[in-house]
């Protein structure tokens, strides 16, 4: 793709691109970067054509549910199965078999192709070895308390570190002051003066 055309950014490749690199995390930066334009050209781009706009918007949301439903998951505890497997040969015979039985498929298939092809594509297609589990454990992961309070401060307004207060009426200071006794005016009036000098 040439850099610095967004025509070629339009194509379902390149818009199939650009969602990939959002994806993966890249910032609007690095994605700037490997188009070969500077940042604010593609904010243009973006506030231009919306099927770019679309393109990063869908990729940065994928990533974003993926982190949200990590951090969930982090934040209630889980459940998984590990599991402990081993490498073995697999029975001879049986290896020769299905490769016969893969030969033969492979023969209906694909008629013009030669022996040595065929015999090598049953010998990509069915392995000597496999993998099998040999113990499985069930484990309990238990809630992460900081993933947990992140969750909350971000979700509820409740557990938020600022909250916003709503005062409905005034505040009469002249009523406060006017229930004050003269010396108790006068303490007032000499904290400010002394507060003021300092």
């Amino acid at each position: 793709m040439a850099k610095g055309k967004y025509q070629e950014w339009l194509t379902d490749d390149g818009l199939l691109l650009l969602e990939a690199w959002a994806r993966n995390g890249l910032t609007d930066e690095q994605i700037a970067h490997n188009i070969g334009i500077k940042r604010p050209t593609l904010y243009d781009w973006k506030n231009k054509y919306s099927d770019i706009s679309d393109a990063l918007k869908r990729g940065k949301e994928v990533v974003d549910i993926e982190v949200e439903n990590a951090l969930h998951k982090s934040a209630v505890g889980y459940e998984y199965t590990e599991r402990t497997a081993k490498v073995v040969d697999r029975d001879k015979a049986l290896v020769e078999a299905e490769r016969r039985e893969y030969e033969n498929r492979y023969k209906i298939d694909h008629p013009e192709a030669e022996l040595q092809e065929i015999k090598d594509a049953a010998i990509k297609a069915i392995p000597t070895r496999e993998r099998i589990v040999i113990l499985e454990v069930d484990k309990q992961v238990a809630p992460n308390p900081t993933s947990a309070i992140f969750w909350l401060k971000n979700r509820s307004e409740e557990w938020c570190d600022k909250q916003e207060l709503k005062h409905s009426g005034g505040v009469d200071i002249w009523k406060q002051y006017g229930e004050m006794s003269d010396e108790e005016l006068e303490a007032l009036v000499r904290r400010y003066e002394k507060i003021n000098d300092s």
